[in-house]
This record gives structure tokens, C-alpha cells and sequence, in this order.
């Protein structure tokens, strides 16, 4: 075993491992090990970057409105809105939208066919139905991340890139984790945060913990040109069943055929089919001219199997923590999702962010099962 024990090695420094580094950061000696050459290379890195109160579902709504008050006193929010489209064939899933958030503490109201022609140019007659959600707002996501790094510089976190885990031992006698790189370089720490998202199930293999089924999805975006301009004030768009979202970006578009495909943990790559279902998708919805498809890109979603986060000490396994499956909804939570989390990790009391959050309900327990 390495002298120089860690209190908490984090595996990952996308938004979820630096939020929750951050966090611990003051109160402990914390090492952060990134498999890239750069922290947020991949799910973060690359989201469409958007503080919606509904997404995620009703379990992830507790987080993200926990969220908010850090979000906007940071100056990490920009108003947007969001409209939720529907078309007659859609009130079923309308009116189930509309049950599903009901007493959640999310604000939507109905907008009436002129309303949604004024919120959405040129948007075409059947769809005469929809949801607006006023809270909604553009993430600025780097600063977000960015924000967090800082707080880990300052409190003395050691981050370590090009640092991809090959081993994880844990010594019974000791309790201690030796985490052992492909490089051959092996970092002590007292316990192991796995916040490795795409790669999380991987990681604890390689700890001979349990994986627990943590799925990466495929999301694709595209940023179109298109005419006329989208405009600055455009809401974000969404497709009340999921099929499509799309918003504006310094006057270009971006667009998503609201995808979840499964992949293996990777540097994931957007495929011509996905971008030719957002634009079929898009055209169904607006008058609008694609001009060109600038640029396209493709990001990996985790989700556990109930499509809630994991975070909580591993069920078998002492001193291994989950912090992971957070689908596409981890950077709009990080800042509620790394105050319990480090909270729960430093035996720490609630504070007024996650008082009112039910932390039993994000544990690894919950996928235990037991023989009859």
C-alpha cells in the first residue's frame, strides 16, 4: 500500500466527480483520477445544456428544483422557458404529462393554440396543444464544471488525468483501497467514489463489487442552419411523447431526436440515421428551411435499470460509493446530488438544499433482492 492515504478517491471528473470532489474538498484529502486528458470530455462536455424541471421524472424533481437556487444565485441559468408539444393523437400522453408532474412542485401551464403559435414561429396546425414550463433555462454548463475545478484547486484536491483504473483491492485488515492504474501506478484511499458514468458498472467490476446494470444511452445533437433564423428568444421545444427537442444557439439550432440508444462505455460517435430522424422529426413540427447541418455530436446517458440516480455505499462491498446513472439530468442536479452525497460521506446533517430530498430513495439497497 502507497504512502500518502486518501480520504476518498473519485473515479471521474466530469460534473458528477468534480461537484462531489468539491464538496468533500474542504472537510477531507480528496484524489480525483480522470481516464481522459481533460476533465468533462464526455457526458458533460457535451450536453445540450438546458435546467428543466420535468426531466428526469418525478424521482429526479426533488433534485433539480434542490438545484435551482445554487444554479441561478451562481449566475449559471439563463431564462429560456420550454414548450411541450402535442397534437390531438398526443392528449392521452398530454394528459398523463400533466398527471405525472401534478403536486411535484413544477410549475406548467396550458397554452392555447395562438399562444403556442406566438412562443414557436411557423409551428404547424396539428400540433394545437402544449405545456409551458416558465422555470426552464439555459445551463451554462462549462462554467458549472469549471466552477467546481476551481473550488477543487483551492482546497488542495489532486487531480490526476490520463489516469484510467485498471484495478481496484480493498484490504479487509485495513479497510483500505488500493486503485491501481494502467499505467502501474497505485494511489491508497480509505474509500472509492465511483463516478465514472458511462464506465461505472466497468469500474466496480474491476473492484469486485456487483455491477448493478447502469446502462449507457446514446444521445446525438445536431446544429443546423436554418431559415429563418431561430430566434434568441425561442423556448426549448419538446415533443411531449419524446420524440424530438430542439432550441436556439447564437443564432444557429440545435436538435435532437430526444435519442436513447444502447451502447458499450465509448467515445461515442453520431450516426447519420439519428441525425436524419431529428430533421424528419423537426420538419414535421415548423415551416422552417434547413439550410446546412453544421456540425453533429454524440454523448453517452447512463441510466440505472429504475432510470433513477445511484448514491449510497455499495450494498456488499464496505467503503465503495455510488455516484452514478444519472442519465442526462446530472449537470441541472449537480449541485443538490453532491451536497447529499458528500453529506451522506462525511456523516454530515442536511442543510436547508437537502433537507427536503428523501435520500433513501437514490441507495445501491434499493436492487437488492432477497430469496424467498
Amino acid at each position: 500500500m502507497p504512502d500518502g492515504i486518501y480520504d476518498f478517491a473519485v473515479v471521474g471528473a466530469g460534473i458528477a466527480g468534480a461537484s462531489l470532489a468539491a464538496e468533500l474538498s474542504a472537510h477531507a484529502k480528496v484524489l480525483v483520477l480522470e481516464a481522459e486528458d481533460a476533465p468533462g470530455y464526455h457526458a458533460t462536455g457535451r450536453s445540450a445544456a438546458f435546467w428543466d424541471e420535468c426531466y428526469g421524472g418525478p424521482g429526479v424533481v426533488p433534485l433539480t428544483l434542490a438545484s435551482g437556487q445554487y444554479l441561478r444565485d451562481g449566475g449559471f441559468l439563463t431564462p429560456r422557458g420550454a414548450v411541450h408539444l402535442a397534437r390531438d393523437q398526443d392528449l392521452a400522453a398530454l394528459g398523463e404529462f400533466e398527471h405525472t408532474f401534478a403536486d411535484t412542485g413544477v410549475t406548467i401551464e396550458r397554452l392555447t393554440r395562438e399562444q403556442i403559435a406566438a412562443k414557436v414561429p411557423q409551428v404547424r396546425d396539428e400540433w394545437r396543444h402544449a405545456f409551458w414550463e416558465p422555470a426552464c433555462a439555459d445551463i451554462d454548463v462549462a462554467g458549472l464544471h469549471q466552477h467546481y475545478l476551481k473550488i477543487m484547486r483551492q482546497c488542495s484536491v489532486d487531480l490526476v488525468c490520463r489516469a484510467r483504473v485498471a484495478k481496484l483491492k480493498r484490504y479487509p485488515d485495513t479497510g483500505l483501497w488500493a486503485v491501481t492504474l494502467e499505467s502501474g501506478e497505485t494511489y491508497g484511499a480509505e474509500r472509492v467514489v465511483n463516478a465514472a458514468g458511462a464506465w461505472a458498472d466497468a469500474l466496480a467490476v474491476a473492484g469486485g463489487v456487483k455491477p448493478l446494470g447502469i446502462a449507457p444511452m446514446r444521445r446525438t445533437v445536431a446544429q443546423l442552419r436554418v431559415s429563418p433564423q431561430a430566434p434568441d428568444d425561442l423556448p426549448l421545444v419538446l415533443d411531449i411523447n419524446g420524440g424530438f427537442y430542439f432550441k436556439p444557439d447564437n443564432g444557429r439550432l440545435w436538435l435532437s431526436p430526444h435519442d436513447e440508444i444502447p451502447s458499450e462505455p465509448c467515445d461515442a460517435a453520431p450516426e447519420e440515421i439519428d441525425v436524419a430522424r431529428a430533421i424528419e422529426r423537426f420538419e414535421a413540427v415548423v415551416d422552417w428551411k434547413i439550410e446546412h447541418v453544421e456540425r453533429r455530436w454524440a454523448g453517452l446517458r447512463s441510466f440505472a435499470p429504475d432510470r433513477l440516480p445511484v448514491y449510497g455505499y455499495d450494498a456488499e462491498v464496505p467503503g465503495f460509493y455510488w455516484f452514478a446513472g444519472q442519465g442526462g439530468f446530472g449537470i441541472q442536479t449537480a449541485p443538490a446530488a453532491a451536497r447529499l452525497a458528500a453529506q451522506e460521506l462525511l456523516g454530515l446533517s442536511a442543510d436547508a438544499m437537502t433537507s427536503g430530498i428523501e435520500r433513501a430513495r437514490y441507495a445501491p439497497q434499493r436492487f437488492v433482492t432477497t430469496d424467498a
